[in-house]
């Protein structure tokens, strides 16, 4: 978050703003009654909530979720895994940009420490939050040159490294095309080192293209936003903290589900709320970019996570 705007006296969302563990929930299983059978907790930074293994172990409680993950920066990691773990969380995605010190400082806008984020995998891995996948945004000029390191470190270690194109999330990063590296470029990088294989998405709606190395020594990823969109076969939905439905990652705004749920709506009327705003989405923002006909107001990703 950019710290000129979110300064250390920055006032945020009063609790009451927020959704209450009780009301995720009360939410969660409402989802999981329309299909919903993956939940994923991100942020901003999803382990600064106070007390979220207590948040797992409730919805681990629901019976059709089949898979419960958290995407963390991972600066926290270390100190929480076990006891996520414990709480039933099955796995978690960890953000890092780079193994070099200077340019992953560069890339968090100067806050914590690669190390610290490696500190937090290797906890994570022997807490058994596995399979353990990292995301990298690579973007032209900053941080291009280190992929094949990062690969190279990661590679035979069971984690699975996915390389993500920069893309215009919100307004504030000002990006510009040219900034992006087209997901087939570093793939021919790293086969060209490591020889891959193209294997099958795990599961329908799946982001990221997946391959394996020739030699066995695990996989990698690439998720195309900007230079192959995947908005038809998208299935992600994503409720913000303060309780706002959006059904796009580059959506303007979103749908109230806060106030719905103070209010005497029962869980099926809730159902037919929510059920009716995703039959009835129509986005493609990641399509119209590449038509130069996307909108150009978003909201930022750190308000509702990747």
């Amino acid at each position: 978050m950019p710290e000129d705007k979110y300064h250390k006296d920055f006032q945020f969302l009063s609790s009451d703003a927020r959704l209450s563990f009780d009301e995720i929930v009360r939410t969660a299983r409402i989802f999981v009654g329309l299909g919903v059978n993956k939940l994923r907790i991100t942020g901003g930074e999803p382990l600064l909530r106070a007390n979220l293994p207590d948040l797992i172990a409730e919805l681990r409680g629901i019976e059709g979720i089949d898979d419960i993950a958290l995407t963390t920066n991972g600066i926290l990691l270390a100190q929480h895994a076990a006891a996520l773990k414990a709480a039933g969380l099955d796995r978690v995605t960890v953000s890092l940009d780079a193994l070099d010190e200077a340019v992953f400082r560069r890339m968090s806008g100067g806050r914590g420490s690669y190390q610290r984020v490696l500190e937090g995998i290797h906890e994570a891995e022997q807490s058994g939050l596995t399979p353990i996948k990292v995301n990298t945004v690579i973007k032209r000029g900053v941080n291009d040159h280190t992929v094949l390191d990062t690969v190279d470190h990661f590679r035979g270690s069971g984690v699975i490294v996915r390389f993500i194109e920069y893309m215009d999330v919100g307004t504030i990063n000002h990006w510009q095309p040219a900034e992006t590296v087209p997901a087939k470029e570093l793939l021919q990088l790293i086969n060209e080192r490591w020889p891959l294989e193209p294997v099958a998405r795990n599961y329908h709606g799946e982001v990221a293209s997946r391959y394996v190395f020739a030699d066995g020594q695990g996989e990698v990823g690439f998720i195309t936003s900007v230079t192959e969109p995947f908005c038809g076969s998208c299935t992600r939905a994503r409720l913000s903290s303060d309780g706002k439905l959006f059904t796009c990652l580059f959506a303007a705004s979103g749908i109230d589900l806060r106030e719905p749920l103070r209010s005497e709506l029962t869980d099926e009327q809730l159902a037919e709320l929510i059920g009716g705003v995703w039959r009835g989405r129509a986005d493609r923002y990641s399509e119209l970019r590449a038509l130069n006909s996307a909108p150009a107001d978003k909201v930022e990703m750190y308000y509702i996570g990747g």
